[in-house]
């Protein structure tokens, strides 16, 4: 199914409106972080609004799916960085896990310093033994349910050798007929409904997991590990911006 400028105008407004609800989103994380630390359901409250949000995002990525699967992983609205980055469509599960542990190994000196003087903050950085044996479990399970939908994608981009894909290009005299536009047709609509397959799912393996670590932490160090994750999300996408800029990409 050939993509229209009106759908790329819904898709490109879908992913603005997420990213501007990312700013605001901060806002309100850090806001919470750095003056209600101590109130567990302040924390609780903004954390539940961020996964409402991403559940909503995801749930609009699925509906636009159907007609537009092939955009979102080669998605004209991200930067060259980002897109060199993409997992499916998106963000890597197993590499939020990675997050937890470069947060979990940063400032190591003055951490052992303060747990000497006996300060615990109990923050992201001080995750428990049980903790991070929880985080390990997740992990292992979420590469091999990463491995899973990559064997997919493998088996589904082998399927453009085989019929009938093949046998319409090697009929390509006959590509201005009705029928043989037709079956071109249905041959990439069923491609389209594979794809729109795998990002769904892919799409629920990173909402899955972004669950999963939340239950893991306190709330305040879930907030933490969120507050890192969004400042991340956003600063890949303006070092993209100005990488895309000094190489005339914009």
């Amino acid at each position: 199914m050939m993509t229209s400028s009106s759908d790329q105008v819904r898709l490109l407004e879908c992913y603005q409106n997420w990213m501007i609800e990312q700013q605001l989103l901060l806002q309100e994380l850090l806001q919470v972080h750095n003056q209600k630390p101590d109130d567990e359901q302040e924390l609780c409250c903004i954390i539940e609004k961020l996964v409402k949000h991403f559940q909503e995002y995801t749930n609009r990525r699925a509906h636009l799916s159907i007609d537009e699967a092939s955009s979102f992983f080669s998605p004209t609205w991200c930067t060259s960085m980002e897109n060199s980055c993409l997992w499916f469509g998106g963000c890597r599960p197993s590499l939020l896990i990675q997050l937890v542990h470069s947060l979990c190994g940063s400032q190591l000196e003055s951490q052992l310093s303060e747990h000497l003087q006996g300060v615990r903050r109990g923050n992201i950085r001080e995750l428990s033994a049980d903790q991070l044996s929880l985080v390990s479990e997740l992990q292992c399970s979420t590469i091999l349910e990463e491995e899973t939908l990559s064997k997919r994608m493998a088996s589904l981009q082998e399927n453009i050798a085989d019929c009938p894909l093949t046998m319409l290009a090697n009929n390509s005299n006959d590509s201005d007929t009705e029928s043989h536009i037709a079956q071109v047709e249905q041959a990439l609509d069923s491609h389209s409904e594979d794809l729109a397959s795998i990002l769904i799912d892919s799409d629920k393996l990173r909402m899955n997991t972004l669950k999963e670590l939340i239950r893991l932490f306190t709330p305040l160090q879930a907030v933490e590990f969120l507050i890192v994750g969004k400042e991340l999300h956003l600063c890949m996408h303006h070092w993209g911006q100005i990488s895309d800029h000094r190489h005339g990409r914009t």
